[in-house]
């Protein structure tokens, strides 16, 4: 039986302007030339990545640096350290630095601390590739955490600068802040996590209100995605996340529903368009 169904993509969904300058720096190179080398995902998302491949992105893994030489290497938005400039340099590459801006003067600002002699925490994911890039530029000399029961207050010095991973939650830098002060840690917090991306909770939740039922897209590696799908389930408990359209399920629709198509910062808009077309036509 046909849904009668109406259907909504918000309109501040997608992705943010560092991404933005990624993907347009790639897609520039593959007009061009036809081939480009990206190292890491260029975006946390698995459908735009294979876009990408067939028009002739190549993703590279750091193990592979060593067999690329005199080749075009685009830096995705996340950042790089220093050592990754290095190699691609030494064998003759061209680099194509997308690095965030605001990633950019985060790694400015570390290197600052850190040479002021300051003891660096980093609040975010060990793994993470901006935080990796992070700990590059600070020669390993931060400590990162992604929960403050990972730290050994009684082991800390008794001021520290606490740091954030860009895409973090807002609200949770603070709390962390005021443990740390509890434990009688005096904290020089610089709030770095990128507005663009905190603004859009608000925004989305706003969003998320008005519909019966919400469709989020994000790619499964997408730590933004994970944010804003929470926040989404917060407000709206049939939330459903999917990270590509043959993943909607007609089952979670009645009639006359209201739906609402949105996405992490990682998420083309491409992609909560073609979303849109399949449930237009349940």
């Amino acid at each position: 039986m046909s849904l009668k169904l109406k259907v909504e993509i918000d309109p501040r969904s997608g992705f943010c302007f560092g991404v933005v300058k990624a993907i347009n720096r790639a897609e520039e190179i593959l007009k061009n030339e036809g081939k480009l080398y990206c190292l890491g995902q260029i975006v946390h998302n698995d459908e735009e990545v294979k876009r990408l491949q067939q028009l002739g992105m190549i993703t590279l893994t750091h193990d592979e640096i060593a067999n690329i030489h005199g080749q075009k290497v685009l830096i995705r938005a996340h950042g790089e350290p220093p050592e990754t400039y290095e190699s691609l340099r030494k064998n003759g590459n061209e680099i194509l630095d997308a690095t965030c801006p605001i990633v950019l003067k985060l790694q400015d600002r570390m290197k600052k601390s850190e040479g002021d002699g300051e003891f660096i925490l980093i609040y975010g994911k060990a793994n993470h590739p901006e935080v990796v890039g992070l700990m590059g530029h600070l020669e390993g000399k931060g400590v990162v955490f992604k929960d403050i029961e990972e730290l050994n207050l009684d082991e800390l010095p008794e001021k520290v600068t606490l740091y954030s991973q860009t895409t973090m939650s807002v609200e949770k830098l603070y709390t962390v802040r005021e443990k740390l002060e509890e434990a009688g840690i005096h904290v020089i917090l610089k709030d770095t996590v990128c507005r663009q991306v905190s603004g859009r909770k608000e925004q989305m939740q706003e969003f998320c209100r008005k519909h019966d039922v919400i469709i989020f897209i994000s790619g499964v590696e997408s730590s933004n995605g994970k944010v804003l799908y929470d926040a989404c389930r917060e407000v709206n408990p049939r939330s459903h996340k999917i990270s590509a359209v043959d993943e909607i399920d007609p089952s979670w629709f009645l009639n006359d529903n209201t739906v609402g198509i949105c996405g992490a910062t990682s998420t083309p808009s491409w992609q909560m368009e073609e979303a849109k077309e399949k449930t237009v036509r349940l």
